[in-house]
């Protein structure tokens, strides 16, 4: 891989690791739903000049229903209910577990001995995790963001099943549907308010926020990514994935003094361990 490419694989990593205190900012002024759907109506605008890719409507909807509205409208609740955006960086890695168990079992991809090795690995880090639930982590709020992992790893095996279609006109048109289900949950959560009241009441930060979130870190991220893709196998790319929860460790830290006890560090540096197994170990 050229240098120039490493560079952008690592810039890809940290836009995607900065988006997890992104997150927190954009809900001061939204909820988690209309939060969804402010980032996902940015992120499809590109539907004007990018083709649809040759994949029907049924597939498309079920992946916009699982990679993106399942696992950011849970995401983001998940905020809400108490998942501090430092350990949320980490906790959303675990998709990549799952994604393998998934694929196991729907897809008969049986993992190897060292994704075996990196699962058991994060699992022992989660239940650490877990059992440091207390004032900053409440069981919901992990729970939620568990469940966002989860709805993301079904994505992924649904995106596995469309091998050959190119990333970013897929992350482009899928962006389409999130919008529909999340602004329906905010009718029930939130009330029927305006679009315009939702935006004259938030703060610019907030907003800001949801551009980032809805350009940087879904449009240029993923094209970014899908360039990348095309050029150099799947193994050379995925290490640099490891740079987005330390990013967002890091960011979460310097920004909102995110600071947490021993045990949850260890916690997170065995997730973190897993993950590098399981992606070295093939």
């Amino acid at each position: 891989m050229s240098g120039r490419d490493a560079a952008l694989a690592a810039l890809t990593s940290v836009i995607w690791g900065l988006a997890f205190p992104a997150i927190k900012f954009g809900l001061v002024s939204f909820s988690a739903p209309e939060l969804t759907v402010i980032r996902f109506l940015i992120a499809c605008l590109p539907v004007f000049v990018v083709r649809r890719p040759r994949l029907s409507w049924t597939s498309m909807t079920l992946i916009g229903l699982t990679l993106f509205t399942g696992q950011f409208l849970l995401l983001f609740f998940a905020y809400t209910r108490g998942l501090p955006p430092g350990l949320a960086s980490v906790t959303q890695q675990m998709q990549a577990f799952f994604t393998v168990l998934l694929a196991a079992v729907f897809l008969r991809d049986l993992p190897t001995r060292g994704q075996v090795l990196g699962m058991v690995i994060a699992l022992i880090g989660l239940v650490i995790i877990g059992a440091t639930v207390g004032a900053d982590l409440t069981v919901p709020g992990l729970g939620l963001g568990l469940a966002g992992a989860f709805s993301w790893a079904v994505g992924n095996v649904l995106v596995k099943r469309t091998a050959g279609v190119p990333v970013f006109p897929l992350v482009v048109w899928c962006s389409l549907i999130p919008s529909l289900p999340a602004a329906a949950v905010s009718a029930v959560v939130d009330g029927h308010v305006s679009a315009s009241a939702v935006l004259s009441r938030a703060s610019w930060v907030s907003i800001a926020a949801a551009v980032y979130l809805g350009t940087m870190a879904t449009t240029v991220a993923y094209a970014i990514w899908g360039y990348l893709l095309r050029r150099y196998p799947a193994a050379a790319i995925a290490p640099f994935a490891m740079i987005a929860p330390c990013t967002g460790i890091v960011a979460s830290a310097m920004i909102f003094g995110e600071v947490f006890a021993p045990a949850r560090y260890a916690g997170i540096a065995l997730i973190l361990a897993g993950l590098a197994v399981t992606l070295r170990l093939r």
